[in-house]
């Protein structure tokens, strides 16, 4: 089932059809399909650590209360929240800027391995021999996630898009583009 909510896909920012975007080697006459994210479902380890660092960091001064005096525990506060907020920023970075985003002409994936590095792969149609879904396990099921591999032809970088909402509608999206292109 093709997901068009786009009220839906907002809310989760991570299956977008046809967004209103522009990226760095956007072409005049490609119009943009979808845009993928990884499933925010996926997110959640980070989050729920985050959460927790929080807290052990509001029971820190207790403990140390005795140990040390005011200005010691506020910098070590401070420096604890500092911390937590450095990993909070630097992995919804990572989640934000590392997209998949499929055109009536390639297919583009934009990999953010840390904040000064940046990989961009693109696999134009008519280079596409293959396309394989690879979703396993009890909560990629329940939540309908999985990875997308696209194969090009001959020594062409490959296409990898992990964990991405709705991977068999975002296979059907793209067939169908192949479909036309090849005039099927």
């Amino acid at each position: 089932m093709e997901n068009n909510n786009n009220s839906v896909n907002r809310a989760f920012f991570s299956y977008l059809t046809h967004p209103k975007i522009n990226f760095e080697t956007h072409e005049p006459t490609e119009k943009i399909l979808l845009l993928l994210r990884a499933h925010p479902f996926t997110q959640l380890y980070w989050i729920i650590n985050s959460i927790i660092f929080f807290i052990i960091s509001i029971f820190i001064p207790t403990i140390l209360g005795s140990f040390l005096n005011f200005t010691q525990t506020l910098f070590i506060n401070f420096f604890a929240f500092v911390a937590i907020l450095s990993y909070i920023l630097f992995n919804f970075i990572n989640w934000y800027f590392n997209v998949g985003i499929i055109t009536n002409k390639r297919i583009i994936d934009i990999d953010f391995t840390n904040i000064l590095y940046k990989e961009i792969t693109v696999a134009r149609l008519d280079k596409i021999q293959d396309l394989t879904v690879k979703s396993g396990g009890y909560f990629e099921a329940m939540f309908d996630f999985g990875t997308i591999f696209v194969q090009t032809a001959g020594s062409d970088a490959n296409v990898e898009f992990n964990d991405v909402p709705y991977p068999s509608d975002v296979v059907q999206i793209v067939n169908k583009l192949l479909s036309r292109k090849n005039g099927n």
